[in-house]
This record gives structure tokens, C-alpha cells and sequence, in this order.
């Protein structure tokens, strides 16, 4: 055997790689292969970023990627953007999905939801209901190429909907019934869709929220030929008397009114597009995300089967919504022959507990969250493992905000110290990782374990230089298979190119802050565009949070660097108290004493504004960035779309204290305090 050209760094991630783990044999398997030592993770990593090529086409191999035409060439150029992945295959997402089918009555997918009893659809069962709703799209009409969406929750109906579209080769997009009409809209109305599949109502809190009125005008505005209805509890809905568009129930769209036929997946060009994924629709009309079968397929099998071990023996529960990137990969567990667990419903209803009685009464092996539902969860004093048997679950995983290290000392102390917490890093955009863990990477508290296998992330300094244990920019110097293929309405990809390529040309710029330590790890900091800086340093928001979200009465906290059009800086810290706690003097000090003690003075802000809530994106993120830009004077209405806000009558707030900063400058007739 000779060795390996590739060296990891010393010290780096240089445990040997686990046996047993489908990560171990994976390496075995290429070390033999290719005469190759790819003993521990480090020497993989460097080997799979050195030598693309040969690392995505044994990911193609270890996993039998059906494909009715073989590939040309893994990669035709490491030009980004405009690299292209697996030329001249012919495949379809769904066979890889499907091939699974043998499993029979095994339960490939748990629905659970507020005010549903519990149900199982089986392999032998999504094979039937998929195999109908493809042949329903075709009798109506539907080709590869056409548009299928769905305004559903996160329930099997949208997984089978997504599956049906895919296997005719058309391009799926969806969003969750808690948009209006308006937000829907903004989304999907840029594809021009031939089908619409709709729920008449959903479930959240307790409630049984009507969507009928909201599904009759979305089918208005986007004007398709089928519109199938979903019915939840007794909210039937009927065809508008007027019109030619086909209405369908659910029931009639998954029948087979024949007989049970096989699946016939149409066999397209491995950059044919999936689906369309949207970015948030906080600074403006959401822009389409647009990804191919080939890429997404090997990604989410390197990711699934190889980083998180999954398996056809694993639960998978990834607490989500379909307005999220984290809802692709609830359907790619179906890829490795696992069962994936769909909620509908909130995550706090009828008790914080919902989360943790699904994961023992659905023997979870692998859950996924947030860090703010740990959070809450610490907040409120669970302690899942005392009150749960939770012997199957074997990792929980985190994602959609940097994790503080309080976070792992709960999880240790109330979960169970066996159990480790993953945090993992990557966005919509690519919908996968950048970074995030490996079996035999070891995790550290507050900081992601490492980069995934094929992914070149660096963080690199205004110079473009790559820096160790500094903050820097997030960025991608090689291509992803999972990279878009363009954005929707982009013909000449300058609205591409302007998103991820021209800060620094040729690297992907991901808009994230973080430090690449020396142990190889990460730490992210927060969105780079809305980084505080305070006399030339920049600082991250999560540093912020880490410590003020930890203070005892601070249920969350927002912070942003603003810089005024007067050439002032403020730096205003907004706090939302815990129910039953104040906000009072005492707490101020306290929280300014831990900032200048745990960060540095820098990170103490100016002022303090306690609020009643914090607006967030639908998926729960915070509105830093048009928060921002409205505090610099900007019409909300130019940086947000109110119906891609959760609580949208909270922006007011932040229009009327800009307006107090501007009122109180000019009466001063020099420049409002702050500092510079």
C-alpha cells in the first residue's frame, strides 16, 4: 500500500475511525481500492477535498446510486460557479428512495401531530401511494420539467406529494400552511405551477387553525390545472363553481384505480431540478433556490449515511417544519432504508415535554432540534432523562443557530451524559452541511466537530487569507455536488454570482462568521452581514448570546451594531424577561458585568430595551439584518415581507426607536450618542 499524498494536520481529528460505524468501512473500502491510508477521519477529510473525483464517485459506489445511464465524469471542472457533477447519468431521486420497498410493512414513515391519531405508512404503502400520485400528475397532464407545490405541513402527505412530483420528473416546492396567501404566494407563484396541493386546516397549539379561505385565494394567484385538497379534521373544501381547474381530493390522488402498478420513475439528466427551496423573505421577495437529483442524492447519502451513521435500523426525528431545509432531510433518511418521524404541530404544545415523549415513545435513535429548544427546555427545568427512557437515542443533533456551551452542560446533566450533542453548520443554500460531526471526531462544547468529507471550508480574513483561531469568513474554495444550480428567474446567473461569488471570485462566500480552530473544529458567530463592530474589532452575536441568554429571567435576547447615516455607531440590546421575571436595573448590571467579564467591555452594548417578544423568520430565526436596516432608516417594507415574519406588529417597535434616534440628533444638532 502506498501512503496517502494527503497529511492532516497534527493533532487534527486523528483518532482512529470507529469499526463497526459505516464511516469505517467506507474508508477500508477506498483505502483498498485506491491504495490509499485513510485510517483516521483527518487523513479522510484531506484525501476527499485533494481528490473530489475519486471521494464522490466511491460515495456513488458504497451506495449502489441506481442510475439507468452511468456517469461520464464526476466533475467537469472545479470552476465556481458552473461545475458540473456526474455528466451523462440518467437517474431519478425517488428509485434510491424506493429501492427500500422490500422492507414491506416496516414502518418507513411515523405521522404524528397535534389532534391526529398516531398512523404508519410502511414501505409497501409509500411505494402505492407515490407510484398513484405520479399517475394522477401524468393523467392531468404534468411532464418533467413542470412545477408541483405544496402548501402543507410537515405531515406524509407532503413527503408522498414530493416523491409523486419527483418520480415524473417535476420540480417540487412548498411552504407551510402558517403563511398567508400573500407569503405563499411570493414563493411560489415565481414557478408558474401546474399543480397545487393544499391542507384545508392545520393544528398548532392547541388550535385547529382554517386554511380553506387561504388555499382557495392561493389557487387564485397561482392559477394551476390540479389543485388537490388535503382535508384536516371536517374542513372539506370543494371546486370554486367557476373555472377550469381540476379538483381532487387527497384520498382520490393516492389511489390506484386499477391496480397496483410499479413505480415508473422517469429516468432525467443528473442536473434535472428536484426542487426549489427559498431563502427567508426577510429582505425582500424570497429568491428560488434551485438543486439538482444527482447532487442532493449523493449529499444527503455522504451526509445521512456516512456523518450520522444512519441506517435502515434508525429513527430518525428532526423536529421541523417544510418552510425549512431541515424538512429535506426528514425525507432523505428515507434514502438509507431509515424511518423518519413527522410532527405536525408546535414544539411547546400541550407541554415542553411533546419533544421528548415522541423520542421515547418512537424509540428515536437519532433526534434533531434547535438550540433554542434546548433553551427552553433547560429554562423550564427539564430533565428528559430522569422522566423519559430514552435507551435508544443515540445522538441529538442541533442546527439553525450557534449553540452556546450552556447548552451542552444541561444536555449532560438532564439528558445523559452518554448522549452527545452535534452541532452542525450549513444553510439552505447548499441544502446540507459545511460542517458538522463524524463518528470518531470529538466533540467540545460550544464548537462544531469539523467539516464534512468533500467540503473545503476555510475561514478566511478580509485579505482572503485562510486564518486558524480567528474570526473570519465562512467560505467554500472547491465545489459541492449540493451547490444550486442557479437561482429561479436567473437566466444569466448574475443574481447567482452577486449571492455567493463576488466577494471573494471564484470561492463560495457563505455570509457566516467563524473561527477554524487549531484542533479543527468550528465556532460560528453569526451572519457576517450583521456583525457588530465596535472601534475597528469585529464581534459576533452569539458571543452576546451565549452569556445574556444564560442569565436567570432572560427568556432571549437580540442584539445589533447599527451604523448610522450620521456616521454614529449603536449598539442596542434588546431582551425579552422569562414569564413570571423583570427586567429590572439590578439584571442590567448584572448582564453588563458577565458581557465585560466573559467577552470583553467591547461587547457591552450601548443600551438596554426590554421588549415584549423578538420578531423572527418563520423558521425561528432572528431578523438581525432587517432589524438592522430599519434601526439605519430603512421602510420596513423595502427589507422585510410581513408574511415571512412570525409576529409581524413587533417591527413597529424598531421603526418608532429610529425615529426617537433621528428626533433626539436633530434636537442636539450634532450627532445622537452612541459609539463611534
Amino acid at each position: 500500500m502506498t501512503e496517502h499524498v494527503a497529511k492532516s494536520r497534527a493533532g487534527e481529528h486523528d483518532l482512529p475511525l470507529p469499526p463497526g460505524t459505516a464511516m469505517r468501512d467506507f474508508a477500508d473500502q477506498v483505502s483498498r481500492r485506491h491504495g490509499v491510508g485513510l485510517s483516521t477521519y483527518g487523513l479522510l477529510h484531506a484525501w476527499s477535498v485533494e481528490q473530489p473525483e475519486q471521494y464522490w464517485g466511491e460515495v456513488w459506489r458504497y451506495f449502489d446510486v441506481q442510475a439507468s445511464a452511468p456517469f461520464d465524469e464526476v466533475l467537469d471542472s472545479q470552476i465556481m460557479p458552473g461545475a458540473r457533477w456526474f455528466g451523462g447519468a440518467r437517474l431519478n431521486y425517488v428509485e434510491q428512495v424506493l429501492r427500500h420497498e422490500h422492507h414491506g410493512d416496516d414502518p418507513a414513515i411515523i405521522v404524528l401531530g397535534e389532534g391526529r391519531d398516531r398512523s404508519v405508512v410502511s414501505w409497501a404503502d409509500l411505494h402505492t401511494r407515490v407510484t398513484a400520485f405520479a399517475d394522477t400528475l401524468r393523467s392531468n397532464g404534468v411532464v418533467p420539467g413542470d412545477r408541483v407545490v405544496g402548501y402543507l405541513p410537515n405531515a406524509d402527505e407532503a413527503i408522498i406529494a414530493f416523491l409523486g412530483s419527483a418520480a415524473v420528473g417535476a420540480v417540487w416546492a412548498g411552504c407551510a400552511p402558517d403563511y398567508g396567501a400573500a407569503a405563499a404566494a411570493d414563493r411560489l407563484q415565481q414557478l408558474e405551477p401546474k399543480v397545487l396541493v393544499g391542507v384545508t386546516a392545520t393544528s398548532f397549539g392547541g388550535v385547529l387553525q382554517d386554511r380553506r379561505d387561504v388555499l382557495l385565494e392561493l389557487s387564485k394567484r397561482l392559477d394551476p390545472d390540479l389543485v388537490v385538497t388535503v382535508a384536516r379534521g371536517e374542513m372539506e373544501i370543494s371546486a370554486p363553481a367557476d373555472g377550469p381547474t381540476t379538483w381532487l381530493t387527497w384520498d382520490e390522488a393516492v389511489t390506484a384505480h386499477d391496480h397496483p402498478a410499479p413505480l415508473r420513475a422517469e429516468q432525467v439528466a443528473s442536473d434535472h431540478p428536484l426542487w426549489v427551496l427559498f431563502s427567508s423573505g426577510t429582505t425582500g421577495v424570497p429568491k428560488g433556490i434551485v438543486h439538482g437529483h444527482a447532487g442532493v442524492l449523493v449529499t444527503h447519502l455522504a451526509a445521512l449515511g456516512l456523518h450520522q451513521d444512519l441506517g435502515a435500523e434508525d429513527v430518525l426525528f428532526w423536529y421541523t417544519t417544510t418552510n425549512w431545509m431541515l424538512w429535506n432531510i426528514v425525507v432523505g433518511a428515507l434514502l438509507v432504508g431509515a424511518t423518519t418521524v413527522v410532527y405536525e404541530g408546535s414544539p411547546a404544545h400541550p407541554t415542553l415535554d411533546v419533544l421528548w415523549d415522541i423520542v421515547a415513545d418512537e424509540r428515536v435513535t437519532q433526534f434533531g432540534t434547535s438550540p433554542g429548544m434546548l433553551q427552553a427546555a433547560a429554562s423550564a427545568g427539564l430533565e428528559p432523562g430522569r422522566d423519559h427512557d430514552l435507551s435508544r437515542l443515540q445522538s441529538i443533533l442541533l442546527t439553525g443557530a450557534p449553540a452556546p456551551e450552556s447548552v451542552y452542560e444541561w444536555s449532560a446533566r438532564a439528558v445523559s451524559p452518554r448522549i452527545p450533542l452535534i452541532s452542525t453548520s450549513g444553510g439552505t443554500d447548499v441544502v446540507s452541511s459545511f460542517m458538522g460531526g463524524s463518528p470518531g471526531v470529538p466533540v467540545r462544547p460550544g464548537q462544531i466537530p469539523g467539516p464534512l468529507l468533500g467540503v473545503a471550508v476555510e475561514a478566511w480574513d478580509d485579505d482572503g487569507q485562510a486564518r486558524r483561531d480567528h474570526v473570519g469568513e465562512l467560505v467554500v474554495t472547491a465545489p459541492m455536488p449540493s451547490m444550486p444550480l442557479g437561482l429561479w428567474n436567473d437566466p444569466d446567473g448574475s443574481r447567482y454570482r452577486e449571492a455567493y461569488f463576488d466577494h471573494f471570485p471564484g470561492v463560495w462566500r457563505h455570509g457566516d462568521w467563524v473561527t477554524h480552530t487549531s484542533a479543527g473544529s468550528f465556532i460560528v458567530h453569526g451572519r457576517s452581514d450583521s456583525t457588530l463592530n465596535r472601534n475597528g474589532v469585529r464581534l459576533g452575536s452569539a458571543d452576546v448570546y451565549s452569556v445574556v441568554e444564560s442569565v436567570d429571567g432572560v427568556a432571549e435576547a437580540l442584539v445589533l451594531g447599527v451604523e448610522r447615516p450620521d456616521g454614529t455607531y449603536r449598539m442596542p440590546l434588546f431582551i425579552v424577561a422569562e414569564e413570571g421575571h423583570e427586567v429590572d436595573s439590578a439584571l442590567i448590571e448584572h448582564i453588563t458585568e458577565r458581557l465585560r467579564a466573559e467577552c470583553s467591555p467591547r461587547h457591552v452594548p450601548d443600551e438596554f430595551h426590554v421588549v415584549e417578544a423578538l420578531p423572527h423568520t418563520k423558521t425561528g430565526k432572528k431578523l438581525e439584518v432587517p432589524l438592522k436596516r430599519i434601526l439605519q432608516g430603512a421602510d420596513p417594507a423595502d427589507v422585510l415581507s410581513a408574511g415571512a415574519v412570525d409576529r409581524p406588529d413587533l417591527v413597529e417597535a424598531y421603526v418608532e426607536l429610529e425615529r426617537a434616534w433621528t428626533e433626539a440628533a436633530a434636537r442636539a444638532g450634532t450627532t445622537a450618542g452612541g459609539t463611534a
